[in-house]
């Protein structure tokens, strides 16, 4: 063979190590590799010819290595971002996914904590559920109430389970404010530096290993005080008969009415209404809701003038937001 040949063959060794290694490095490794207490048996030979000529295969010794429990596992929260709430609200959710990252069947203890400092207010954790039903979401009364030492969920290599924490908020805080709630799980069999072995404590039989995780996960959720209030006020015009701004018989008074949402919050279900007073008539058709006219009947829009007293519905109003309602009323 050419040296020019040889060349060519080594840049192609070359290229297809390259191609291996990059390969290796983008196909995810299996977080659990082999299951704990899995046998690899290996048993070598060796052939030879016999002075008589005959062709013969010996077996070496067989070698049994049994594979021991790696122990690793991860916390991580399910929430897309801080969570609001209410100040004094209580049951309060948070969701976290607890994974088994090691090679074995795994107990886990669970423990929230809330006393970490930076935030502005520390939830009280009442109570940790596991998600019995597995559906991802809280079901009082379906999902189980967690007991540490009693129903630590066990986890197959490489599964999960949805853990909700449910917690108080003070009814001190304020609105903006946060509050740091964090989940840890630890491995019921043991934690430590990775590379502490529990002899004998391993699924299979084997010794149990802490992973490179410590055999304890952990992450954060935030609540964040999402409060709104809603502030009313009333004014009044006066147009009299004779173009002026007297309040005379057969003067004409319009009311408006001014709804002002305050706070990061969201208030549902807004709705202003205001009796027609004493001493005076209401004026046909001169509802405004937001400078549009509203009807006078009960009909498909927000609002009508019933009862002697005139209502206008709003619905759902961040904060930062105003809702002007308007009528006018004719002096006896």
């Amino acid at each position: 063979m050419s040296a020019n040949s040889i060349s060519i063959v080594d840049r192609r060794l070359a290229s297809l190590a390259a191609l291996g290694f990059a390969m290796a490095i983008s196909v995810p490794a299996h977080a659990t590799g082999t299951t704990a207490g899995t046998t690899i048996s290996n048993t070598a030979s060796a052939t030879y010819t016999d002075p008589t000529g005959n062709p013969v295969t010996i077996p070496s010794n067989t070698v049994n290595i049994r594979v021991d429990e790696v122990l690793n596992v991860t916390v991580a929260t399910a929430e897309s971002g801080d969570v609001a709430a209410l100040p004094g609200s209580t049951n309060q959710v948070v969701r976290y996914t607890v994974t088994n990252t090691g090679n074995g069947s795994e107990a886990f203890r669970l423990s929230p904590i809330t006393a970490i400092g930076g935030d502005n207010f520390d939830p009280a954790a009442t109570s940790i559920v596991l998600d019995t039903n597995g559906n991802g979401v809280y079901d009082p009364g379906v999902d189980t109430v967690y007991s540490a030492g009693s129903n630590d969920p066990v986890l197959a290599p490489d599964t999960s389970i949805r853990v909700f924490i449910l917690s108080t908020v003070p009814g001190s805080a304020t609105d903006g404010q946060r509050g740091q709630i964090d989940l840890t799980a630890t491995a019921a069999t043991g934690s430590g530096p990775a590379g502490t072995t529990f002899a004998g404590q391993g699924a299979g039989g084997g010794d149990a290993v802490v992973g490179t995780t410590t055999a304890v996960g952990r992450d954060r959720n935030f609540f964040v005080i999402s409060a709104a209030t809603v502030a009313l006020a009333k004014s009044a015009t006066v147009l009299d008969p004779f173009g002026g701004s007297k309040s005379v018989p057969g003067s004409i008074i319009t009311y408006t009415l001014v709804a002002t949402v305050s706070g990061s919050g969201t208030i549902a279900n807004l709705a202003v209404g205001d009796p027609v007073p004493a001493a005076t008539t209401y004026q046909p058709t001169s509802i405004t809701a937001e400078g549009a006219p509203i009807s006078d009947a009960t009909d498909g829009d927000a609002g009508e003038f019933a009862g002697n007293r005139v209502a206008v519905r709003f619905g759902s109003v961040a904060g930062g937001q105003t809702r002007t309602v308007t009528f006018k009323v004719r002096i006896n």
